[in-house]
């Protein structure tokens, strides 16, 4: 392993994780984990879904023990048997969605276990607010301890969690996908409060799909896959193609393979739709073959106009027209049956029933086609499902299991197979690779080039601008809630989407 140190980094490593093995019975989860940590230092550690990085963090949460391997800390090994052990040795993770209490407030949050005390042992209120309040200047942000931490935003969730850990003297802070749900300018904010611990001299671990993120952020970068370290290496000494490709174990030069397209007749008319308070007067058109992008920034209005189109929200203005027929407003159960697909933003909560099966989730949308009668045949739903499985190239364990237990790309692939069974003349996707690794990625790009050349229309909303310009043929910018501009594919660059998303301008472009 490479032992190459940032200038500003401590000379010896504050964790060291050599040569890890964890095994679920016959299943290798983590093959040979390898990391080293040092004070003052971002480290990115990347891989697919799979790869054993959430493995990796597990054992060093104590979560998990390793099979065999050994860890140090400070020079000293150690074994963790829970988390607990971990915590006290100085180890804290921020998950990218934080599990506070949420009646208690933001002070109570941070120093739950390790509240000050007053004489007679009664907890010390007016110390414990002090003392949050040391803490978010340190960090340099600006959070009321006193708010309940109900209703706190992703963004400020993690900032009481870094708090805590600060609070806790951890001297390791390991931050698995914390970007993933957070807006631009709380990634910025997240950034700086990143660069705070490392000039205090805590080892930062990062965990992220976004590898712009890791340019911006990390001095060294260890890589995985299969469960196994591939390399380890300064950030300066490496590329995406050079990070993709040791991820992946192959070229990727087709991460966005859209094909030119041939378009057809209109699928979807949106005329003049209007959602008081959220979006106005949004007009577009979506042909067979083609793939539509609505592009914005966060709060544009663009996956409320998916759900208005969809059924989900009801419009108060303006209407829907599939293949010439126009959709009643509100109706979800009449936008599928006119043969319109919908894969929502957050799969977890919106797109898949994660107790139930993945056979059982991949024929939801489909149950009338698998079995006629009220009851449905188990041996009719499993071979609907695996047939879609195998199309889709989907990784599982056995079709009965939970859709939980599959990576956050294979449970993609479950919501697309869900709705791609019903074979919809319109798809309509939002944030088709939010939180999935580059490999998957590439596959559900590619899944959508097939889909639009074989005659689907597509409706794509992405916040990842690369891949609005990779895959649309046309991209609808929105801002504030209003069509900004409309750009055809080879008229299309991030200079004048972003231009358009920001507001600075309002032409529409034919």
């Amino acid at each position: 392993m490479s032992a190459s140190v940032a200038p500003s980094a401590s000379p010896e490593p504050v964790l060291v994780l050599e040569h890890a093995r964890k095994t679920f019975g016959p299943v290798v989860a983590l093959e040979d984990g390898q990391i080293e940590l040092y004070g003052g230092e971002a480290h990115a550690l990347l891989g697919e879904n799979g790869a054993g990085k959430s493995t990796l963090v597990k054992i060093l949460a104590g979560v998990h023990r390793q099979d065999s391997g050994r860890m140090l800390l400070n020079g000293t090994e150690v074994r963790f048997d829970t988390t607990s052990q971990s915590k006290a040795a100085g180890i804290a993770i921020i998950f990218q969605e934080p599990l506070l209490f949420p009646d208690l407030t933001v002070a109570e949050n941070i120093f739950m276990g390790r509240q000050p005390l007053r004489h007679g042992r009664r907890i010390n209120s007016r110390q414990m607010r002090k003392d949050a309040i040391e803490l978010f200047e340190q960090l340099g942000v600006h959070l009321d301890p006193d708010r309940q931490a109900r209703g706190l935003s992703i963004a400020d969730q993690q900032l009481v969690e870094i708090a805590k850990a600060i609070s806790a003297h951890a001297r390791v802070i390991v931050m698995d996908e914390p970007t993933a749900a957070l807006t631009s300018a709380e990634v910025s904010r997240l950034f700086r409060v990143t660069k705070t611990l490392q000039d205090g001299g805590a080892a930062v671990l990062f965990i992220s799909h976004r590898l712009d993120e890791v340019f911006a952020l990390c001095q060294r970068v260890t890589i995985m896959r299969d469960g196994r370290h591939v390399s380890t290496q300064p950030i300066e000494e490496l590329t995406e193609p050079m990070i993709i490709r040791a991820m992946v174990g192959r070229d990727m030069d087709e991460l966005y393979p859209k094909g030119e397209a041939s378009i057809g007749n209109v699928v979807l008319t949106a005329e003049h739709l209007t959602r008081e308070g959220v979006f106005t007067d949004v007009s577009f058109e979506v042909r067979s073959g083609e793939i539509l992008a609505l592009a914005g920034l966060v709060g544009a209005g663009r996956s409320e106009v998916a759900r208005g189109i969809f059924g989900i929200d009801k419009l108060d203005a303006g209407t829907v027209t599939i293949n010439g027929k126009k959709l009643p407003h509100g109706s979800p159960r009449a936008a599928m049956a006119a043969g319109i697909g919908f894969v929502p933003e957050d799969r977890r909560l919106q797109g898949l029933v994660m107790a139930m099966s993945i056979e059982r989730n991949v024929a939801l949308a489909s149950l009338s086609t698998v079995g006629p009668s009220h009851l449905i045949p188990r041996g009719a739903e499993r071979k609907f499902a695996s047939d879609w499985a195998t199309r889709l190239q989907l990784k599982y364990g056995r079709m009965t299991n939970a859709v939980s237990t599959l990576s956050g790309g294979n449970q993609q692939k479950v919501v697309l197979a869900k709705w791609l069974a019903r074979n919809p003349s319109l798809l309509i996707i939002d944030e088709p690779t939010r939180g999935i690794d580059i490999g998957t990625k590439a596959e559900v790009h590619r899944m959508l080039g097939d889909l639009a050349r074989s005659g689907m229309a597509i409706l794509m909303i992405s916040s990842e601008l690369p891949e609005v310009l990779g895959m649309a043929d046309r991209i609808v910018v929105l801002y504030e809630g209003r069509v900004s501009g409309t750009f055809e594919r080879g008229e299309a660059d991030q200079d004048v989407v972003m231009a358009a998303a920001s507001g600075l301008s309002h032409e529409v472009v034919a």
